[in-house]
């Protein structure tokens, strides 16, 4: 059921031709940002940001609230350009081709660049078996599973996010009368259906209690071998617990990005010892 990348990003009318990504010496990158501004009508709201995120890694992105980090992770999956008024300047590269091509689809990059939201959005009149198959609708016709393999992708994406075992005699309830924090693994599972390469985390414990964060983060601990994860928390702790790699946004313009040991406990820039002493924020 698997499509490659290639024909996913690319629009049917141009075949795409893939170019290496840029790697370090030990891990490659999956996602490169260059030069990246975003706006939100005149107001540059990111500005030139750089970076690239690792694979199979968890990378976090930490900072003040209005630091512009949830609108650079909506950049990177082209969430972003769907507000009225805003755009976006520069290159994300994803195995090597801008996101931001002309030719390149912005639901073929969804498909890829999985995203979840800070508060659980199930659609509330779809069953939880359709909540976690929804994504699988919009492929092309050619490529959409059968029944049968449908069951089995949502019972398998169920189970990544430790759900399965709670809701499996329940499948065709409505999934809003499951608690905040089954919501949010169920967006998840749903996110994971599609098996993307990269899956965007908005600050997915913001609205959840001490219990369900924990299930959360240990989730994504465990899905790290799996697949890419870049979090949004403005919960340092958190950061410090599961991320691989930090980075640090401040007024839009990303400050420091290390390795998530050495920024908490040896950062270069002053303002980022500021920021992860306490001082503000």
């Amino acid at each position: 059921m698997a499509t490659a990348r290639a024909e996913v990003l690319d629009s049917a009318a141009q075949p795409m031709t893939e170019t290496p990504v840029r790697a370090t010496a030990t891990t490659p990158v999956c996602l490169a940002v260059e030069s990246l501004d975003a706006y939100f009508g005149a107001t540059r709201v990111v500005r030139g940001v750089s970076f690239g995120v690792q694979t199979g890694q968890v990378t976090a992105i930490i900072g003040p609230s209005g630091c512009g980090k949830s609108t650079l992770l909506r950049c990177l999956n082209r969430m972003h350009e769907t507000i009225p008024g805003a755009r976006v300047e520069g290159e994300v590269r994803f195995d090597g081709r801008d996101i931001y091509d002309p030719a390149v689809s912005a639901i073929g990059v969804r498909r890829h660049i999985g995203m979840v939201f800070q508060r659980p959005t199930p659609f509330p009149t779809m069953s939880i078996r359709d909540n976690v198959a929804a994504g699988l609708k919009i492929l092309p016709r050619d490529q959409r599973p059968s029944k049968r393999e449908t069951d089995d992708i949502v019972e398998h994406a169920l189970r990544r996010t430790a759900l399965w075992d709670e809701v499996h005699d329940r499948l065709n309830a409505s999934a809003v009368a499951l608690s905040g924090g089954q919501q949010q693994r169920l967006c998840i599972a749903r996110a994971l259906a599609t098996s993307p390469t990269v899956l965007l985390l908005d600050e997915p414990t913001a609205s959840l209690d001490p219990l369900s964060t924990q299930r959360i983060e240990e989730l994504v601990y465990e899905l790290r071998s799996e697949v890419t994860i870049i979090i949004v928390t403005h919960n340092m702790q958190q950061a410090a617990r599961i991320s691989d790699r930090t980075a640090f946004m401040l007024a839009g313009e990303l400050v420091e990005y290390a390795p998530t040991n050495a920024m908490f406990t040896a950062p270069r820039d002053p303002r980022t010892e500021a920021y992860v002493t306490g001082r503000f924020g």
